[in-house]
């Protein structure tokens, strides 16, 4: 099967989910992930907006209407599905509970702080989950495209954009790479099929750490 940046970005993304987690998938490109994830992996997929043991993505034609996650896609329930209320679901967030976040970016600085909320001067429904996550999650993995619209890269040496969460980000799944977060700064450890080490450098916004030996594509 051929597939495109975005979707080996996303199927990448989705082996950072391991059997055994609680996971939750941030609204836009993170939640996409979860077309990836293998059905028969045992994990829970956790939607803030009250579901525990969220199913596969529907078509609208076969969709429960009621059934949504926090994006507001149609989801479908599973075995062992789970319904509860905002407080309950915010009280495994601020609780730790939640093993992996994946959350969308603005930007992400090279000292793992988000932005991911608003631009200012742009309507933004508000804040939303993503700062509880972003800082009560026990892992915090970014989902995003390389560079924006306009070109310019995501990954910056500071970020210009309200912040979401400061140094909580461990991982970044772009079209391009992947990237860690270590004390020193952020280093490339992995790159899309096809693409250069010059050519990330080349649309990232911060200096990257890059080994000597080669590095593993996807």
């Amino acid at each position: 099967m051929s597939l495109n940046a975005s979707e080996r970005m996303l199927r990448r993304a989705a082996r950072e989910i391991r059997a055994g987690m609680t996971v939750n998938l941030g609204i836009g490109l993170p939640t996409k992930v979860l077309a990836y994830v293998p059905h028969d992996l045992p994990v829970c997929l956790h939607s803030e907006n009250g579901i525990a043991g969220v199913g596969p993505v529907l078509d609208r034609a076969y969709a429960n209407r009621n059934l949504i996650d926090a994006g507001g896609a149609y989801v479908s329930a599973i075995d062992g599905t789970s319904y509860f209320d905002s407080a309950v679901s915010f009280a495994m967030v601020r609780g730790g509970r939640i093993d992996l976040t994946l959350l969308g970016a603005f930007e992400v600085s090279g000292g793992g702080d988000l932005a991911s909320w608003i631009i200012p001067g742009k309507f933004t429904p508000g804040a939303g989950g993503a700062i509880e996550l972003a800082q009560k999650a026990r892992r915090v993995a970014v989902v995003t495209t390389h560079v924006d619209k306009a070109g310019r890269p995501k990954i910056v040496d500071k970020c210009a954009l309200p912040l979401t969460a400061r140094g909580h980000v461990a991982r970044i799944f772009t079209d391009m790479a992947v990237i860690d977060i270590v004390p020193e700064g952020p280093r490339l450890i992995e790159l899309a099929e096809g693409i250069s080490i010059a050519e990330v450098e080349a649309a990232t916004g911060t200096r990257l750490l890059v080994a000597d030996t080669p590095l593993p594509t996807f």
